[in-house]
């Protein structure tokens, strides 16, 4: 062989081992949406369950799915508001007309949702989303709790018995009002569950202007009972379903009753921002065909995968903004062995589907009251980056790599002083295993393997200085933006000279908007 040939030879295989160099830089003062959380729902009796194992099978899966060191340390729990007969609702039966004085029976047991929420308490979880999927029966113009059906007295919609629409603000205001007697604080009430699906189970149907009369009447029920829950709707099937209603709702004039807007993914997957000033959730999705095994991180992109998950929590996340992603079901007898468990149970051993380590990467080291933070990249490539400043002061920056090799990210930060970092990776053939990183110069590096998520923990400090300067009062202060580090999102900074005529400096990238003789900002 020859110089040349063996040049280009030798030319040839360093080629295949070097791998491509990405750097990320996060800014934490550029924010966007405050994460409330991730979890999941054990609905239709699927709680009694895990209730149902032997000890340390149940402890096992509780620890998959709330234990921040060993499981997802998921934050969030959405419980089923019955609306069948005895054994499944708290208004079985019917008190004969919509003023006549209810029923109510409460076994402080709810199909072992009360017990399973107490569970899901003792490992810290605090957000509880309570969701009807239909009205009880005779409250509707089908007489049937399940088959769709409206809810008797919504607009367009009118029954011989009556409007039942104060009646089922009530019937849900008890049920919220029933669990804080079990110790168990509703953080979230909806009204409605798919409907724009009529489902052979509980199901019910509304339009905007429908959606609308039933959340002005449960809004004004919870203010005059002095309930402290914010209010959801409306669990559309998909993205595009939910952004209908959405929008609807916002131009009545009923946004300021809600709390959150939330959504299914099923029909169609959040792709960008809803029209609101409320935060969104996600609140199901679930692969549900296929079987559990083989269970698999990446093998072929199939919708089961823990790869996939990942990618389908980030477009959620990042690309439309969501404040929190639930899953379908964890764990239960109707899954057996379908796609859509995020813990099988063979016999009475659990065992965790790679979906589960795709919500760990996020739930773990995104936790509620995280605020996402601007990102930049010199080129991506194959890799997504997403970041996050968690109330107890880390930085928490995702990479996944869609790609078929791997590549070497460098972290760097503007805004914060990098002191140390670690990173875990789940990826075929690891669910959760540490990775190592080095940290130089301000900048934390790692490979981030094929077909991987990785998740950067950086601890450190906020190096952004006082936004308001120094000084103030009747005398002036300081210029508001000449700490040059305040992006969009950042706290407004601010001027109490009423001859402020505004900043002059900004971060590279920004511009220096005076709002008004007292403020200005860095956007």
């Amino acid at each position: 062989m020859g110089f040349l040939q063996t040049a280009v030879f030798l030319l040839a295989c360093v080629s295949r081992t070097v791998y491509a160099q990405v750097t990320v830089t996060i800014n934490v003062g550029q924010t966007f949406q405050t994460i409330d959380g991730f979890g999941f729902s054990q609905a239709f009796g699927r709680a009694n369950d895990i209730k149902g194992l032997p000890a340390a099978s149940q402890k096992q899966a509780l620890d998959f799915l709330f234990n921040t060191t060993s499981g997802a340390g998921m934050t969030i729990l959405r419980n089923r508001i019955g609306s069948g007969g005895s054994g499944d609702s708290i208004e079985p039966k019917s008190p004969g007309s919509p003023s006549a004085t209810p029923t109510y029976v409460w076994d402080d047991n709810d199909t072992g949702q009360v017990w399973f929420s107490q569970q899901a308490q003792s490992y810290g979880v605090t957000t509880f989303y309570a969701d009807p999927w239909s009205a009880p029966g005779f409250m509707k113009t089908n007489g049937n709790e399940a088959n769709g059906g409206y809810l008797c007295g919504v607009t367009g919609e009118t029954c011989s018995s009556g409007d039942w629409r104060q009646a089922y603000a009530n019937f849900l205001v008890q049920y919220v009002e029933f669990y804080a007697q079990a110790g168990i604080q509703i953080t979230h009430l909806g009204m409605f569950n798919e409907p724009d699906f009529t489902a052979t189970y509980s199901s019910m149907l509304t339009n905007g202007q429908q959606a609308v009369d039933v959340i002005k009447t449960l809004s004004s029920t919870v203010k005059s009972v002095g309930l402290n829950v914010q209010l959801a709707c409306c669990d559309a099937t998909g993205w595009n379903a939910q952004t209908t209603l959405t929008n609807a709702i916002v131009a009545a004039g009923a946004e300021s009753d809600l709390g959150i807007f939330t959504s299914h993914g099923y029909s169609s997957a959040p792709s960008m921002p809803m029209k609101t000033t409320r935060r969104v959730w996600q609140t199901e999705n679930a692969d549900l065909s296929g079987s559990f095994s083989p269970n698999n991180w990446f093998s072929s992109g199939a919708a089961g995968e823990g790869l996939s998950w990942a990618n389908n929590i980030y477009q959620a996340i990042v690309s439309a903004n969501c404040s929190a992603y639930l899953y379908w079901e964890a764990l239960g007898g109707e899954i057996g062995t379908t796609n859509s468990a995020l813990v099988l149970v063979s016999g009475t051993t659990p065992q965790a589907s790679k979906r589960l380590w795709a919500f760990a990467q996020w739930s773990r080291f995104v936790r509620p009251g995280a605020v996402r933070l601007g990102t930049s990249i010199t080129t991506s490539g194959n890799l997504k980056f997403s970041a996050f400043k968690n109330p107890d002061g880390t930085v928490s920056v995702q990479a996944i790599n869609t790609g078929s090799s791997a590549s070497t990210v460098n972290v760097a930060t503007s805004g914060f002083t990098l002191n140390n970092a670690s990173a875990v990776v789940s990826q075929q053939g690891t669910d959760f295993g540490s990775l190592s990183v080095t940290v130089n110069g301000g900048q934390a590096t790692a490979s981030v393997p094929a077909h991987s998520m990785v998740t950067f923990v950086l601890n450190g400090s906020v190096s952004i200085g006082n936004p308001g300067g120094s000084g103030g009062g009747s005398n002036g202060g300081s210029p508001a933006c000449t700490t040059a580090q305040w992006g969009q999102g950042a706290r407004v900074s601010q001027s109490y000279s009423k001859g402020f005529t505004g900043c002059t400096t900004c971060a590279t990238g920004f511009t220096c908007t005076v709002s008004n003789a007292y403020y200005s900002q860095c956007l």
